[in-house]
């Protein structure tokens, strides 16, 4: 299970990874007019969250966000991953050049694939307060909330780059 897990969050960060691949800054940051979330906020959120359950919420540790300082290289939030976000504070987020951008999904993959790796089942079976679906076993946060909801907004980035006459994602 631990294996399968870690391989499933590798895929997932691939395709945010792919999702920023060949586009423009303008791209990236596009929110059509302000209706609709960036590709490159729906990414971020993603990884974001990924590397902060992973590493926060599970254990209380710094996440590589802050731990290699992306949001003061950046200029975003803080503690903030996008989740209840004000629709127009996210609209209104400009993200680095895709290829900066791509740097703090390697480094979260890189960090958080083979912790997931080497979890135990018991481990992975204890169950903690995640906001906002209540007590849940960690291993549902990670199928659900990481693996289940990333691909939600991966599916939303697939699409955008559609618009943008680029190739989707692979699934």
């Amino acid at each position: 299970m631990p294996a399968q897990l870690g391989r499933l969050i590798e895929r997932l960060l691939q395709y945010c990874d792919m999702a920023v691949d060949g586009l423009t800054n303008d791209q990236l940051c596009d929110t059509r007019g302000g209706i609709t979330n960036s590709i490159g906020w729906d990414v971020w959120h993603t990884v974001r969250t990924t590397d902060n359950i992973v590493h926060f919420v599970f254990d209380r540790e710094q996440p590589v966000w802050l731990r290699d300082g992306f949001h003061e290289r950046w200029g975003l939030p803080k503690v903030d991953q996008g989740t209840g976000m004000d629709p127009n504070d996210a609209y209104s987020m400009r993200f680095p050049e895709p290829r900066e951008f791509a740097t703090y999904t390697r480094a979260v993959a890189k960090a958080v694939v083979p912790r997931i790796e080497g979890m135990s089942m018991e481990y992975l079976a204890t169950v903690q307060r995640m906001r906002p679906w209540g007590e849940i076993p960690r291993m549902e946060a990670i199928g659900h909330g990481l693996i289940g909801h990333g691909n939600g907004h991966l599916g939303r980035a697939s699409y955008a780059r559609t618009l943008f006459g680029l190739k989707g994602l692979p699934y």
